[in-house]
C-alpha cells in the first residue's frame, strides 16, 4: 500500500516537473523566424535561450505547451509579414500587430489560425483585397482591419464569421456595394471613410450613420434615401432604332392608323397652344407683388420669371405660389441666384450624416456653393428663421459664413461657401500610401490655432455653442488656415438628435444630458488636438483591444511612460519639436478633463497655443493682431469662472 502511494506520488511529481519545463518548441521557432525576417525596434528582445512563454508580448497556455496570445502593438515592426511564420501558430487565440509599419498583403497561411478569436491589424499600411485567408476563421469574435490601404469589395464571405461581435473596416479604400452581412450578434460595425456605393442592406441599417460616413456613394438605411435632393442629369436618349427595324414597324401600320395619328397630334398641338395663350393672359392681368423679407437682417430672392414646375414643387415641398423660391440671403453676401438656379445646378454629394446631407452645387454661371439639406428639424418656421438670423450674423475669418437658407414644410436648406481644399479629416486620415503628402507639424499647429480662434469667436462674440466639433467640420483654406462649419445647429433638432452623431468627440456629460455647452465644445476641441497629435481618428473603434476612446488611450500610453508612442509616426521625421508636441498634448489633456469646470475656456485655449514658442517664429503661423476673445466691438467680455487647470506633465 505504501509502495503504491509512493509510486503515484513520484509519477505526479514527474508530471508536474515536465509540465513546468515544457516549451512550445515549434511555436518558438515560428516566432524567431518572424522576428529575424521583420525589422523591429529594440523593444522586442527575445532571447532564444529562454522560454518563449517569458518573452515580451507572448503568452502561453497553462501547460506552456503552445502560444496562446501574441500582442505586439506599436513596437516599431516594419515590412511585410513573412509567410510560414505567424501562420504556424495554429493554437493562437489573440493576435495584435496594431499601430506598426507593416505593409503588403496578409499571408495566405493565416488561414491556419483556425482557433483565432481576436485579430487586431489596424493602423498599419496593409494593401491588397480583403484577405481571403480570414473568411475561414470561423471562431473570430473581433476583427479590426481599420486604417490600412485595403482595396476592392468587401466579400460576402464575411458571413462565414458567424461569431463576430465587432467588425472594423473604416479608413481603407474598399469599394463596390456592401454585401448583406448577417448582423445577429454583431454589436459594433464600422465601414466609414471608404469608397463604397449603393444602397445599405437592411441587415446593416440598424447601425449609426457614423458607421457609414465618408462613403460618398452610400445611401439608404441610416443615411438619406437613395433618391438625391438635386434633380439627376437628364437621361441620355435611348438608342435609335435601326433602319431595318424602323422600316418593318412602318410597314405594319395601316394607312388609317397613320392618318389617325396625324390628326390626333394636330389636335393635341392646338389644345396646347390655346392653353399657353390663356396662361399668358392670366399672368398679364395679375398685379406684381412685392415679396416681403422672411427674417430681419435678410433679403429674400424674388421669384424667377418662369413659375416653378410641378416636379420642383415636389422636390422643395412648395405648395403655394408664395412659398416658392424663397431662398433667403443674409446681408453682406456675395451671391446672386435663386432657388431655380440652385435646382438646375449639377450636384455632388460631399458627405452624409444624421442631421443631413451636404452637396457641392455648381451653378450654371460657374458659382460653386455647399448646400446642406437638413432632416428631422423639430422647430417651427418662426423659430427656424430666428435662429438663422443669429447664425447669419456671425462673421470671422476662421468660421465658414452662412450665406442663405430655405424653409418649406418638407425641405430645409442651408447655403455656405465651398472650401476647395477639403476637410481636416480627409487630409489627416486619407490614404497613407506611398503617394501621400504627410501633414507637417507647422501646418498642424496652424490648423489647431485657427480652429481655436474660430471656436472662441463663436463662444464669445456669437454666444453660440458649436455642438458638433469634429475633423470633417474643420475645412481648410488654401493657406492651410482652418475654418469651422456646421455650427450652432443643435437647437433646430430639440432632443431628437442622438449624441452618437459626434461619436468619439462628445463630452462625457453629453451622453447623459444630451445637451451641448461651451464646455462640451472645449472637450471636443481637445479630442481634435489629440487627433492632430496622434494621427488617429477618435471614432475609430478599438484603439486598444478594449475599445477605449482616444483620450483614455492617450492616458494609458502616457501612464506606461511611452509618451513617444502617442505621436503620429509622420511627425517623427521632424526634429526639435518634441517639446512643442508635449506642450500641445498638455493643452489637449486639460481640455478633455472629465470634469467640465476643470476645462479652460476657448479664449484661454487660444492664449495657451499662442504662447507656445513656435507661434512666435517665422514658420508662417500668424500672431493674431486681434484678440479672438474680444467681440466685434473690440471689448473683452468677462471670462467664465473656472478652476485653474493643473499643469501636469503627461
Amino acid at each position: 500500500m505504501v509502495v503504491n502511494f509512493s509510486f503515484v506520488f513520484l509519477v505526479s511529481v514527474l508530471i508536474l516537473c515536465l509540465g513546468v519545463t515544457s516549451e512550445p518548441v515549434q511555436d518558438k521557432q515560428a516566432l524567431l523566424a518572424f522576428l529575424s525576417k521583420t525589422k523591429h525596434s529594440n523593444r522586442i528582445q527575445w532571447n532564444s535561450s529562454t522560454s518563449a512563454c517569458n518573452w515580451v508580448g507572448v503568452q502561453c497556455d497553462a501547460n506552456r505547451s503552445f502560444v496562446y496570445t501574441l500582442r505586439l502593438p506599436a513596437v516599431g515592426l516594419v515590412g511585410s509579414i513573412p509567410p510560414n511564420t505567424i501562420g504556424r501558430l495554429n493554437q493562437l487565440r489573440v493576435l495584435s500587430l496594431r499601430a506598426n509599419g507593416l505593409f503588403g498583403e496578409i499571408p495566405a497561411d493565416f488561414s491556419n489560425l483556425t482557433l483565432l478569436r481576436s485579430l487586431y491589424l489596424q493602423d498599419n499600411a496593409f494593401t491588397g483585397p480583403f484577405p481571403p485567408s480570414l473568411t475561414g476563421l470561423t471562431r473570430l469574435s473581433r476583427l479590426d482591419l481599420s486604417s490600412n490601404n485595403f482595396t476592392g469589395p468587401i466579400p460576402f464571405g464575411v458571413n462565414n464569421l458567424t461569431q463576430l461581435t465587432g467588425l472594423f473596416l473604416q479608413n481603407n479604400r474598399f469599394s463596390g456595394s456592401l454585401p448583406s452581412i448577417n448582423s445577429d450578434g454583431l454589436n459594433e460595425f464600422d465601414v466609414a471613410n471608404n469608397s463604397l456605393n449603393g444602397s445599405i442592406p437592411d441587415t446593416l441599417s440598424k447601425y449609426d450613420a457614423s458607421s457609414f460616413a465618408g462613403n460618398l456613394g452610400l445611401c439608404g438605411g441610416p443615411l438619406p434615401p437613395c433618391n438625391p435632393f438635386f434633380p439627376s442629369p437628364a437621361p441620355s436618349p435611348s438608342e435609335p432604332i435601326s433602319p431595318s427595324t424602323s422600316g418593318k414597324k412602318s410597314r405594319n401600320l395601316s394607312t388609317g392608323a397613320i392618318i389617325g395619328i396625324a390628326v390626333g397630334s394636330a389636335f393635341a398641338a392646338l389644345l396646347l397652344l390655346l392653353f399657353l395663350i390663356l396662361c399668358l393672359r392670366k399672368r398679364q392681368r395679375q398685379p406684381s407683388k412685392q415679396q416681403k423679407p422672411v427674417a430681419a437682417g435678410a433679403r429674400a430672392v424674388p421669384p424667377a420669371e418662369a413659375g416653378t414646375s410641378s416636379s420642383k414643387d415636389d422636390i422643395t415641398g412648395a405648395s403655394t405660389e408664395g412659398e416658392r423660391n424663397k431662398l433667403v440671403f443674409f446681408e453682406g453676401g456675395v451671391y446672386s441666384f435663386d432657388l431655380e438656379d440652385l435646382l438646375r445646378a449639377s450636384a455632388e454629394v460631399l458627405g452624409k450624416g444624421s442631421v443631413g446631407t451636404s452637396y457641392k452645387a455648381v451653378l450654371e454661371e460657374g458659382t460653386t456653393v455647399v448646400v446642406k439639406r437638413l432632416k428631422d428639424v423639430a422647430v417651427s418656421k418662426k423659430e427656424f428663421e430666428m435662429h438663422m438670423e443669429t447664425l447669419g450674423k456671425i462673421r470671422h475669418e476662421n468660421v465658414v459664413p452662412l450665406r442663405a437658407f430655405y424653409y418649406s414644410k418638407d425641405e430645409k436648406l442651408l447655403v455656405s461657401d465651398f472650401m476647395r481644399d477639403g476637410s481636416l479629416s480627409a487630409l489627416l486620415h486619407g490614404s497613407r500610401g506611398s503617394g501621400r503628402t504627410p501633414l507637417g507639424w507647422d501646418n498642424r499647429m496652424r490648423i489647431a490655432l485657427s480652429t481655436a480662434r474660430g471656436l472662441a469667436h463663436l463662444h464669445v462674440s456669437g454666444k453660440v455653442v458649436h455642438g458638433n466639433i469634429k475633423a470633417s467640420n474643420v475645412l481648410l483654406r488654401s493657406d492651410q488656415d482652418a475654418c469651422i462649419s456646421d455650427f450652432g445647429l443643435n437647437p433646430l433638432f430639440g432632443n431628437s438628435t442622438p449624441p452618437s452623431r459626434v461619436a468619439g468627440y462628445r463630452a462625457p456629460e453629453v451622453l447623459e444630458t444630451r445637451k451641448v455647452t461651451f464646455k462640451s465644445d472645449v472637450y471636443s476641441f481637445g479630442v481634435l488636438l489629440l487627433e492632430l497629435l496622434t494621427g488617429k481618428a477618435p471614432n475609430q473603434a478599438s484603439l486598444g483591444e478594449e475599445g477605449i476612446d482616444l483620450p483614455r488611450w492617450v492616458q494609458s500610453v502616457v501612464r506606461e511612460e511611452w509618451t513617444a508612442e502617442v505621436f503620429d509616426v509622420e511627425l517623427m521625421r521632424y526634429h526639435s519639436i518634441e517639446e512643442e508636441m508635449v506642450q500641445l498634448l498638455q493643452i489637449a489633456m486639460t481640455c478633455v478633463s472629465t470634469v467640465p469646470d476643470q476645462r479652460p475656456s476657448m479664449q484661454e485655449v487660444v492664449r495657451m497655443i499662442e504662447e507656445m514658442n513656435r507661434v512666435e517664429t517665422d514658420d508662417g503661423l500668424r500672431q493674431s493682431s486681434d484678440d479672438p476673445s474680444k467681440g466685434s466691438d473690440g471689448q473683452t467680455p468677462p471670462t467664465e469662472s473656472r478652476t485653474t487647470p493643473r499643469s501636469t506633465t503627461p
